[in-house]
């Protein structure tokens, strides 16, 4: 009788040859594969290639060269599954976890296939996991590029469009249903036109590396939605794949990013780097902790059978481990190299900067990206916080990268909700947070301006809940944030009432105004064009359901909301003096003239003073941009010259009536953008000197033309 193939001598049959340590992962070269993998801690490693009955052939790697444990099997290509087994100390209190009981993925893995079936074995010392956990899949790297190249757009030139790749086309009746929800289905064209008539540049996607299904989440009937739950950092997620066949995942992806670049559209993706989805001491075995936990993790270091938590996810990624520096390395050159993505947006990001216990900007992990050709060339965004002690750092990243500027969102909230006090911070934020980006030689760029993200209130329910609504996520509405400068216009989520829609109506068009003249980087939120609702629920982490989907018939319903959308970022995107490339200096912009670049105004048309700065009641303002006072050339080294501006800005509850300034030519004054009117659109036209009565809570954007 014929024994089972799991129970064969390993690697009977097979060729194996000695291979190479470097690439890391499993490596396809057209003949046959090299499997690589690192573990300092382990006394043996056995490569296990599983057939499609599930059975497994183990083949010992004999090969170690520092710690790196390799092959080469000629016979093994594309489509294979394939996972390890480390045997090494079990000796949690010194931070060793090997247990060969576990079958691993790779931590390269470019594919996995399957799922977790949430079995006790993934927690039990000694349970076989075969059959309970996800394999990874050996890929075809070869792809048609055709002429595929990089957009390569400056950030005073680009519109970022956070998005989920689920939720942007779940229930879009122009996509194919078998395209719904995946790689496929949002590169089709109704969602590429729909980016391209907003004016947006460059799409951000929520986390698409492979990540975990929470068992905890599961068993309450919810999914892990967001994906921040990562251990696959250069596999695009299975489960956002049409194609059932594996390993085809990555040639989706790739032709997604493709499509998005024919169209100018770059592609960034939301990384998370910080944490894996292994939790505690408690948590599944699912390939790093059963590879080299104390090199992968930062343990406590009293008592390393505990595992430090920056993140509040329970553990947080060693990153001053050469080899957690270089598997984070390897990843960001691989989805550039090979995946052609154009960005990275960091998860928590000042986690990687923490050598011991404080945040360093000058860490190992950016002297890394600051040195590498590859990754210091691509768009570099911060999310600059975590949980843990002075986490807080915006404005503290070095100066290649940019950050989710958290200063601008709360004091643009704070504002238009009339909030007391907000002017001067208001004006910080609004001309690109000199204060937080300048002293570090950075632009304004830097700032990633936003009002709303993923995490949080979308712009619909930011002005129609006071407080969260979040009953639905099983946690007795203690999950998420529970202050958010929010203010629900006279009544607490749906009403009838006329006056409340109108007016939450024209909040909606202020911030997004707002956002769209301010000088940084914009950073739009998925469906925040056309009302999109979470009815009041901040943390849609675990809701995979169509209440975090778009709503594809708003842009019906509010089909005025997305002309004005598309409007304001018309107007940024034809006025480079609304997106300069270096900070405003105040300063007259020719001798013995008393024209700036940027001036300030009170409604009535005079300089601001201190006591107009200080005043808490304050409310509205006007600003003056020059266009002519643009001192950067552009690409081309040539003089920009701009159309000049007037904003006037209006958050009392009362009109607030402005004037025109007189400079004593013959000019006029024609409103570009009205947040009075639903498309924003206005055929008024003011001469100077004249006045312009502006309604409660509104602005309105005043272009000079001689």
């Amino acid at each position: 009788m014929a024994q089972p193939e799991s129970e064969r001598a390993p690697g009977a049959g097979m060729a194996v040859w000695p291979g190479a340590a470097y690439p890391l992962g499993a490596t396809y070269d057209g003949a046959g594969t090299n499997f690589s993998l690192f573990s300092e801690v382990a006394d043996a490693v056995e490569l296990c290639l599983i057939a499609k009955d599930g059975t497994e052939t183990r083949v010992p790697l004999e090969e170690v060269d520092g710690f790196v444990w390799h092959a080469y099997l000629p016979s093994v290509t594309p489509g294979q599954r394939y996972g390890y087994r480390v045997h090494g100390p079990f000796e949690p209190v010194d931070g060793h976890r090997c247990d060969p009981s576990k079958l691993l993925l790779d931590p390269y893995g470019k594919a996995f296939d399957g799922h977790f079936a949430g079995d006790a074995s993934l927690h039990t010392f000694g349970a076989d996991t075969l059959g309970h956990t996800m394999t990874t899949v050996v890929i075809n790297p070869f792809f048609d590029w055709a002429s595929d190249h990089r957009p390569r757009r400056p950030y005073h030139e680009t519109v970022i469009y956070e998005a989920h790749v689920k939720g942007m086309t779940a229930t879009h009746p122009g996509v194919p249903a078998e395209l719904r929800g995946t790689y496929a289905g949002l590169a089709h064209p109704v969602i590429v036109d729909h980016l391209r008539s907003l004016g947006v540049t460059a799409i951000e996607l929520m986390p698409v590396h492979q990540f975990l299904q929470d068992q905890v989440l599961l068993d309450q009937g919810l999914r892990n939605y967001w994906g921040y739950n990562s251990f696959g950092f250069l596999a695009p997620h299975a489960e956002y794949a049409s194609a059932a066949k594996p390993g085809a995942t990555v040639s989706e992806f790739k032709a997604m990013v493709r499509t998005f670049h024919q169209a100018g559209i770059e592609v960034i993706l939301d990384v998370v780097y910080n944490h894996t989805a292994e939790g505690n001491h408690l948590g599944p075995t699912i390939n790093f902790r059963g590879i080299d936990n104390a090199a992968y993790y930062r343990l406590v270091d009293d008592d390393k059978s505990l595992y430090m938590d920056y993140t509040g996810t329970g553990n947080s990624l060693n990153a001053r481990h050469p080899h957690t520096l270089q598997l984070i390395m390897d990843s960001l050159r691989y989805w550039v190299i090979e995946m052609h993505v154009d960005g990275f947006r960091f998860d928590l990001a000042s986690t990687l900067a923490r050598e011991l216990h404080d945040v360093d900007r000058l860490s190992a992990f950016f002297d890394l990206v600051q040195q590498d050709p590859v990754v210091s060339q691509v768009k570099l965004i911060a999310e600059p916080w975590d949980i843990g002690e002075g986490g807080y750092q915006v404005g503290n990243f070095p100066g290649l990268w940019t950050e989710w500027n958290g200063k601008y969102r709360d004091t643009v909230r704070d504002y238009w909700r009339g909030q007391p006090a907000t002017l001067g911070e208001f004006a910080s934020r609004l001309t690109g947070s000199s204060d937080l980006y300048e002293a570090t030689g950075r632009r304004p760029g830097a700032s990633i301006n936003f009002v709303t993200a993923h995490d949080g209130f979308t712009l619909a329910d930011l002005v129609s809940y006071n407080e969260k609504h979040n009953e639905a996520n099983g946690e007795g509405n203690q999950d998420g944030e529970s202050h958010n400068r929010s203010w629900n216009c006279g009544a607490e989520g749906p009403t009838d009432d006329p006056e409340i829609l109108e007016l939450r109506a024209r909040q909606r068009r202020n911030l997004l105004a707002t956002l769209m003249l301010s000088q940084g980087t914009p950073m739009l939120t998925h469906g925040d064009e056309m009302g999109r609702t979470q009815r009041g629920n901040n943390n849609v982490y675990c809701q995979d359901s169509p209440l975090s989907w778009m709503d594809w018939s708003l842009a019906e319903t509010n089909s005025d909301l997305v002309e004005f959308t598309r409007r304001a970022v018309a107007l940024r995107t034809a006025h480079p003096v609304f997106r300069r490339r270096r900070f405003f200096e105040g300063l007259p912009i020719r001798t013995g003239g008393q024209a700036r670049d940027i001036a300030w105004l009170t409604p009535a048309g005079v300089e601001m003073t201190p006591a107009d700065w200080n005043s808490g009641f304050g409310k509205s303002l006007a600003v003056f941009l020059n266009g002519e006072g643009i001192p950067e050339p552009n690409q081309r080294g040539e003089r920009v010259v701009d159309d000049s501006f007037l904003l006037c800005f209006n958050a009392h509850d009362e009109e607030i009536e402005f004037t025109t300034p007189d400079d004593g030519a013959d000019a006029h004054w024609v409103v570009a953008l009205d947040t009075a009117s639903p498309t924003g659109a206005s055929e008024t036209v003011l001469g100077a000197g004249s006045s312009l009565k502006l309604p409660s809570r509104s602005l309105a954007v005043l272009r000079r033309q001689a």
